[in-house]
């Protein structure tokens, strides 16, 4: 049984750590905020002093934080992954970040003996306690081969979807689905709030034909009772969305819809609601058409 590192412990990371451990791998785990690295130690898991620690004493490191700048830190930073590493070593990287980010550090790794895949997931919360997120990878498939046994722990769907940073190109195009899925429905639902017509109902006639989706099964039975407490925030989303455009951009790729949906979280984390979940984008129709779309 492989010992892996475990970089990255919030809200999506310490669930996916925790499963880890319920599968038997041995974990030695470090993030910033000493609460959650408590947690894990008293479920199991060894502590690490720093991420470099981490590195030096793991076959496989799995990093889960924030954005690009946070990733390339705890990589190439002071007391760094690479001063750690040992050749041979496999870095799974399950944050959301920008491709180009994951091509960087992934030739930077390869001086050093380190294959990398970029694996970044869906599914929220709920899915990462479940172990059942899908994880879309990017990176060799000798690699790959080698570390799914280890993301099929922490999630129900695995694939890899090409070379290094593809990953995370298919996560960006993900999150653009998921943020205009929610904004459909936000502009849907208040309209039939507004002419009168009970959203519940509305929203249980529609979800078996061809408006249904995954997306509207997690967030309208939320929206209905008023729950915009985070499985995913909006200020996570909006993160996602900026590099999602400045990808479009490089690539001159039309991004016409992202960018109206940008405009509404944008208008959101104006309005004090950053934190909360990417559901609460229907504030925004509701904010100006002066209707709150809940069960009657």
């Amino acid at each position: 049984m492989k010992n892996i590192g475990f970089i990255g412990l919030g809200i999506m990371g310490k669930p996916m750590a925790k499963n880890l451990l319920k599968a038997g791998y041995q974990l030695i785990v470090y993030d910033i905020n000493a609460e959650p690295v408590k947690e894990l130690f008293e479920a199991g898991a060894r502590e690490g002093t720093s991420s470099q620690d981490v590195a030096s004493q793991s076959e496989v490191i799995i990093t889960m934080l924030p954005n690009s700048p946070e990733v390339r830190e705890v990589v190439l930073g002071e007391k760094g992954i690479i001063y750690g590493v040992k050749p041979g070593t496999v870095l799974i990287d399950m944050s959301s970040i920008t491709p180009l980010t994951s091509k960087e550090l992934s030739e930077k790794l390869q001086q050093k003996g380190v294959a990398m895949l970029d694996a970044p997931v869906s599914g929220g919360e709920p899915k990462a306690i479940e172990g059942t997120l899908a994880i879309m990878a990017g990176g060799p498939k000798e690699t790959f081969d080698m570390a799914k046994d280890i993301l099929e722990v922490m999630g129900a769907s695995v694939t890899r979807v090409g070379e290094i940073g593809s990953g995370n190109i298919t996560k960006l195009a993900n999150q653009i689905i998921v943020a205009l899925n929610i904004a459909a429905m936000g502009e849907a639902m208040v309209l039939a709030t507004k002419a009168g017509v009970d959203p519940e109902k509305v929203y249980q006639a529609i979800r078996g034909g061809l408006a249904g989706s995954t997306v509207l099964d997690a967030k309208m039975p939320l929206v209905l009772e008023g729950n915009f407490k985070p499985g995913f925030r909006i200020e996570l989303h909006i993160k996602d969305l900026m590099n999602a455009l400045d990808t479009a951009r490089e690539l001159n790729v039309p991004d016409i819809l992202s960018s109206q949906v940008m405009e509404i979280m944008q208008s959101l984390k104006a309005d004090g609601k950053a934190k909360d979940d990417h559901g609460g984008i229907i504030q925004y129709y509701e904010k100006l058409a002066k209707v709150e779309v809940r069960k009657e």
